[in-house]
């Protein structure tokens, strides 16, 4: 197999990380998968890597580290290197340089969010960051007015806010980040609010009160002497003329059928007398 040559490239272009390969690309339609078409895809890969690794550096001052962009670039690459056609006359950069970049645009949408948003507020935020980075001058570097953005992109003020919104969300604050304006050390943790364990007995009091209604009156009073009352079983069974044991299996019974109604969600029916 003839090793691939990688001659300089004309001097219309202005990089010179664009090696001459389109022989090799004609070469690389023609194989059909396997070991020689691999390794000649991987030569290309290879070659083609300094494109790839500077437009990812065009990225990097986005809160994305370098190595991981220029990871996503490669694949992008590979991805350029196997799907392109020399036979449809497009050139390899025109066809390989959206390819690189949509992958890295897809990236930074899909993965470096700490805050998912929709798409389409994805990009109305990119829509009012560029505009106020386009009408904020040296000589005036206040924040541009919601309605000098909306004007300058042609969105509504609604949505430029909605982006506004979003350009907060790339990046969330750490719970122990000082609340703004702040002097004592207050953080946003400090601002959350605890779990009130008195809500779980409310549920848990509404859940069984038509489970309760639907028990035997005997059963019902067992419960309301034992629970309500502190009585004790054998103190119950005076009461009520029965035996202690009777007692016991009577609050074991009851308070088996409530939990099983509670836990299946199963409807309170009213039962006759054990």
């Amino acid at each position: 197999m003839s090793a691939v040559r990688y001659r300089p490239q004309r001097a219309r272009h202005s990089h010179n990380d664009a090696p001459d390969t389109a022989e090799d690309f004609k070469r690389l339609a023609t194989l059909p998968h396997g070991p020689e078409r691999e390794e000649l895809s991987a030569r290309l890969v290879e070659a083609w890597l300094p494109m790839a690794r500077r437009l990812a550096a065009k990225y990097r001052n986005r809160g994305e580290n370098l190595e991981d962009l220029e990871q996503v670039a490669s694949l992008g690459l590979v991805k350029a290197v196997d799907r392109y056609d020399p036979a449809q006359g497009t050139p390899f950069v025109p066809y390989a340089v959206p390819t690189i970049t949509g992958e890295i645009r897809r990236h930074f949408r899909d993965h470096t969010w700490d805050v998912h948003v929709p798409r389409r507020v994805q990009e109305m935020r990119n829509k009012v960051r560029a505009a106020v980075r386009e009408l904020t001058t040296a000589a005036d570097d206040h924040m541009p007015s919601a309605e000098r953005i909306a004007e300058h992109t042609g969105l509504t003020q609604e949505e430029v806010a909605t982006g506004l919104e979003a350009m907060d969300s790339f990046r969330s604050l750490s719970l122990d980040a000082a609340t703004t304006g702040s002097d004592d050390g207050f953080s946003l943790a400090d601002t959350l609010g605890s779990k009130e364990a008195g809500f779980d007995t409310v549920v848990a009091r509404e859940a069984v009160k038509p489970c309760l209604r639907a028990l035997p009156e005997r059963e019902r009073k067992v419960l309301y002497l034992r629970y309500f009352r502190d009585m004790t079983q054998s103190r119950i069974g005076k009461e009520l003329g029965i035996s202690q044991m009777h007692v016991s299996r009577l609050l074991s019974k009851s308070c088996d059928r409530v939990r099983r109604q509670v836990e299946h969600g199963r409807p309170a029916t009213r039962t006759h007398p054990a």
